[in-house]
């Protein structure tokens, strides 16, 4: 699945989902309503390269992580797998979710790196789908899943500093800056 959009910004509901069913969680659109400048750099980071590793958790509560394709598209920022991956029957049972964008070659974090966390939710509305593969094209069968967002980090280094940039729905973006010593970090 390609980091394609064909109508950033549209609502839930032109993109035939629901609204997010988890207290808090938000569909991308609201975070690039928001935030528009930090989710375009989130959004940047996620489409300057195709694989990203997916976080789920086990059967037995251990974490998993994956490879995975993600797709910002309609305003969502969707999740697609295999018909019966590990990570998809992983998200089946427990929906939680961490997404780390590929940061690339190199180890200077020269751009910095992104994580977004949330709900995974299984679309089962056979248009949805249908609308999605005809975009898309993904190998079927395969199963799509809606991000529902609680949190979208950006870490950057901006010398001496490293500077996380957090956040949540309902909340301005905190910045938190930390050096190599013991001092507290500022919170912005």
């Amino acid at each position: 699945m390609t980091s394609t959009d064909t109508g950033t910004g549209a609502s839930a509901a032109a993109s035939g989902t629901s609204a997010p069913a988890f207290a808090g969680a938000v569909h991308w659109s609201v975070v690039e309503e928001a935030v528009p400048e930090f989710a375009g750099w989130v959004r940047e980071r996620f489409e300057a390269f195709r694989h990203h590793v997916l976080a789920t958790l086990r059967k037995n509560g251990a974490p998993r992580l994956t490879g995975l394709e993600a797709d910002f598209r309609y305003g969502e920022l969707w999740l697609g797998m295999m018909a019966n991956s590990r990570k998809a029957l992983d998200l089946r049972r427990d929906p939680r979710f961490s997404l780390y964008a590929n940061p690339g070659g190199g180890t200077d974090l020269t751009d910095g790196d992104v994580r977004l966390s949330g709900r995974a939710v299984e679309v089962a509305d056979p248009e949805v789908i249908a609308r999605y593969a005809a975009a898309v094209r993904p190998p079927e069968p395969f199963h799509l899943f809606r991000a529902e967002l609680t949190e979208v980090v950006r870490t950057s280094v901006d010398d001496p500093w490293l500077v996380v940039r957090v956040w949540r729905p309902d909340r301005p973006v905190r910045t938190i800056r930390r050096k190599s010593d013991d001092s507290p970090p500022p919170v912005d």
